[in-house]
């Protein structure tokens, strides 16, 4: 049982320098924080489209006017380089607006009864109604990025939501909660912290309409089970063991970049759409290596509030451990490491390995840290074969100057997005993002999650018509 004053401590995964401290919610907390927050999705309800759409306008104004404190505060506890918090605050600022202009636009359809015998006179029309309180269980990768993604959908659709922050990174989120306070009604908007027994909580709770979580398949399939007691909803965006596939007419140095930047040099490799698989065709194998190779040697790893950093420490010394440890099971597997291996606390150089073959178990694993290992095919049908094969589904990258085979190979990607040139650490907020299999089978984007955060209701009016 915990005690009703126990705190969740957050360091500097990089330094371990304490930053704050967050209060645990207990079980009564949690059940009061759900019993309140009925009130306030009835408040939500309330309000029209157009005071929703300028709810969610004062909130982004809120985050922009705090931008850069916000970058600094979230780089300090996730670890992610400045550079790169500054761009998912900007992210979180963007979705806030376009999911006002979301709000304004939730519409129903006329559907004609006169294609039924005997109906003919009668009028159908559905309305989409807010589904109640919306629990949003948020990974520390991308906090507030995903954060905005969930609760905006939220409020945009009448409803209320409760929020967990992830335990190792919740300052972002509740600076930001304090502004969203300001602006939105009495308990519409709740943050409860705390592990497992939090996320279970909220999945089991009978006054909880839907839940939202970005993370881990295994977590996945453990709130969809206690979900199911009650017959809530279920958005699930999972894991992902991204393939970039380069064939032998590709760009070499721009696919090797693609590679750097959206593996070793993107939020420290911790990203669930990086790529996490390599294959390239046997003829262009060696040239793409060797640029590969000298473009992670000019990475930067170090203190991630540096401008100069590339690189920053993963969320835990714990996580880096982990990764250590796989680049071992593929190293014991026959893949041959080309770059050095080393890792001090909770950093992490990048890693790069070659001959991997493609039976390993530990190729089909996911990889959450900066490691890029790289295997070969022959041709491109065997690629995309091999990419499928893995459990997850959530993007692939297909590198040709032959678009013809570019849209072949994505017909045959079971995965949910393909970028063509690219990599896969793509997410446009107005983009339907998530996958197949072991990913969730969710798409979540500002156009569908507010859909999906409505229930849909049919209204028949007899004789409307003479």
């Amino acid at each position: 049982m915990l005690a009703a004053d126990a705190v969740i401590a957050v360091h500097n995964p990089g330094t371990g320098e304490r930053l704050g401290e967050v209060p645990v919610t207990t079980g009564d907390g949690l059940n009061a924080a759900i019993e309140a927050a009925q009130r306030g999705q009835r408040a939500m309800a309330k309000l029209p489209a157009h005071e929703r759409a300028q709810l969610l306008h004062r909130i982004a104004a809120g985050i922009e006017k705090e931008q850069e404190q916000l970058a600094y505060l979230l780089a300090q506890e996730n670890g992610k380089p400045i550079t790169q918090t500054r761009g998912e605050v900007a992210a979180a600022i963007r979705i806030f607006r376009g999911l006002a202009g979301e709000a304004t636009r939730i519409f129903g359809r006329q559907i004609p009864l006169d294609a039924v015998p005997g109906l003919e006179k009668h009028l159908a029309v559905t309305i989409r109604e807010p589904l109640g309180v919306v629990a949003a269980l948020v990974p520390f990768n991308y906090p507030v990025e995903l954060y905005a993604h969930k609760a905006g959908a939220a409020l945009a659709a009448g409803n209320a939501v409760i929020v967990q922050p992830p335990r190792r990174c919740p300052l972002a989120l509740h600076r930001i909660a304090e502004i969203v306070a300001d602006s939105a009604p009495e308990h519409a908007h709740q943050l409860v912290n705390g592990g497992p027994e939090i996320s279970q909580g909220l999945a089991e709770a009978e006054g909880i309409a839907a839940v939202s979580l970005t993370g881990s398949t295994r977590a996945g399939k453990e709130i969809a089970a206690r979900a199911s007691r009650t017959l809530k909803k279920v958005l699930l965006e999972l894991g992902g063991n991204d393939a970039l596939i380069v064939c032998e007419d590709a760009d070499i140095e721009k696919a090797a970049e693609a590679v750097v930047l959206g593996r070793l040099a993107r939020g420290n490799g911790q990203i669930c759409c990086a790529v996490k698989r390599v294959y390239v065709q046997d003829p262009v194998h060696d040239e793409f290596v060797d640029a590969l190779l000298a473009q992670t040697s000019k990475l930067t790893v170090g203190d991630q509030l540096d401008e100069r950093t590339d690189v920053g420490p993963l969320i835990a010394k714990e996580a880096a451990a982990e990764v250590e440890q796989a680049v071992a099971r593929l190293v014991a597997d026959g893949a041959k490491p080309r770059t050095r291996n080393n890792r001090h606390g909770a950093f992490f150089d990048p890693v790069v390995l070659t001959d991997v073959p493609t039976s390993s178990r530990a190729f089909a694993e996911e990889i959450f840290g900066p490691v890029a290992p790289v295997a070969r095919f022959a041709e491109p049908e065997d690629a995309t074969r091999m990419a499928s094969e893995s459990p997850y589904g959530l993007q692939a990258a297909v590198w040709t100057r032959d678009i013809s085979r570019a849209f072949t190979m994505a017909r045959q990607l079971d995965v949910g997005s393909v970028i063509v040139n690219g990599s896969t650490a793509l997410r446009a907020e107005n983009l339907p993002f998530g996958g197949t299999k072991d990913t969730g089978g969710y798409r979540e984007g500002i156009h569908d999650t507010v859909t999906d955060l409505t229930s849909q209701k049919t209204i028949v009016v007899m004789d409307a018509f003479q």
